[in-house]
């Protein structure tokens, strides 16, 4: 399909004769021939155009762990894609290249939705996630994409930054298994300033997902030391989270890299992704972990009752697996949160980029 026949959904018209794209909070405000903010949703002929649908920046097999997601089938890979265009502008992006490229010649990997399905199963991997750049801004592709995937049994991912309007985000979540939301920081000052957004619309997905839906979702912060790290905030946040989506939705605390925008600021010690973590547990949440460091302790999973570890890690390798489908402890009985087989998979620490026939 060509990028300039593909309709995208969420707009109205305002009385002044621009068009306003509905999909996130930037509410985008286009005369004809105009892009959005993110670059990929355009007006032109009367209509809001997607122009990257069926376009791809690239297709990997990853461990499910990456994305991150430690309590959604532990083990099993995932064929990862994204597009190019971003709905924020993290100064801090670590995907930039990705995330803020305008240059729609980069994205030469193309695929159908049934494609993209039928190779997910043919490489045996359990998902598919949208990741590198955010789904939301090509939501119509990841929806199709994940009707594909149920129609063959395979599961959908998002990984985003959670920032979007209430009916496209209840259109979304509806084709969604599970998520891994960035909530950036806990400060609507740092959104504003960093990433050109707002804290709110973020905090309204996670209790959208939490109370609202059968996603399994989990979270993720990057630290970035002086901006968003004081014992304060991350305090706050736990605190935030234990009382709006309770102590079982699991929190990833991952280390800021100088990259794009932010190349003076140092990189995050991994003492300060130990800290974090430790305030998270005393906060009440059950299920804390560490990222982009070698962690043993913040890659294990342990029994929210009597704390044995039930998944050991290494980085993304599994090395102990001891819950069954039934998602119990073996010692005490308590039921760990999140979606599990009998058996852990043995995908290890693997990344295998693949090419994609176009169809």
């Amino acid at each position: 399909m060509r990028e300039s026949s593909y309709p995208g959904r969420y707009w109205h018209m305002l009385t002044d004769g621009r068009m306003q794209c509905d999909l996130c909070p930037r509410d985008c405000r286009l005369h004809e021939g105009q892009r959005g903010a993110c670059f990929v949703r355009a007006r032109q002929g009367g209509q809001m155009i997607l122009t990257t649908y069926g376009r791809s920046s690239g297709f990997c097999i990853d461990p499910i762990e990456k994305k991150p997601l430690n309590q959604f089938y532990p083990g099993s890979s995932v064929l990862s894609f994204g597009t190019a265009g971003c709905n924020l502008a993290c100064k801090f992006c670590q995907n930039w290249d990705i995330s803020k490229s305008r240059d729609m010649d980069r994205l030469m990997d193309q695929a159908s939705p049934q494609t993209i399905a039928a190779e997910a199963l043919k490489y045996d991997c359990r998902s598919v996630a949208f990741t590198y750049n955010d789904p939301v801004i090509f939501a119509e592709y990841a929806m199709d994409v994940a009707d594909a995937c149920h129609a063959l049994g395979v599961q959908a991912v998002a990984v985003t930054a959670g920032y979007m309007h209430d009916q496209p985000r209840r259109d979304f979540y509806a084709r969604m298994d599970a998520a891994n939301v960035d909530l950036k920081a806990f400060t609507d000052e740092f959104y504003f300033r960093l990433t050109g957004a707002h804290l709110q619309p973020v905090l309204d997905t996670l209790v959208y997902l939490k109370h609202e839906t059968q996603v399994w979702f989990e979270i993720t912060t990057l630290l970035i030391p002086g901006h968003n790290d004081s014992d304060a905030e991350i305090t706050a946040m736990s605190q935030w989270l234990m009382r709006e989506l309770g102590p079982d939705v699991p929190l990833h605390f991952s280390a800021f890299h100088p990259d794009h925008k932010m190349p003076e600021v140092p990189a995050t010690p991994p003492a300060t992704l130990v800290r974090a973590r430790n305030i998270a547990i005393q906060q009440g949440l059950h299920y804390v972990y560490t990222g982009n460091v070698h962690h043993a302790e913040g890659d294990t999973t342990y029994c929210p009752g009597c704390r044995t570890p039930l998944i050991v890690r290494d980085w993304y390798q599994i090395k102990q697996y001891r819950l069954g489908a039934d998602g119990h402890c073996p010692d005490c009985g308590a039921a760990v949160a999140g979606r599990f087989g009998a058996n852990a998979g043995n995908f290890g620490r693997k990344r295998i980029p693949i090419a994609i026939n176009r169809a």
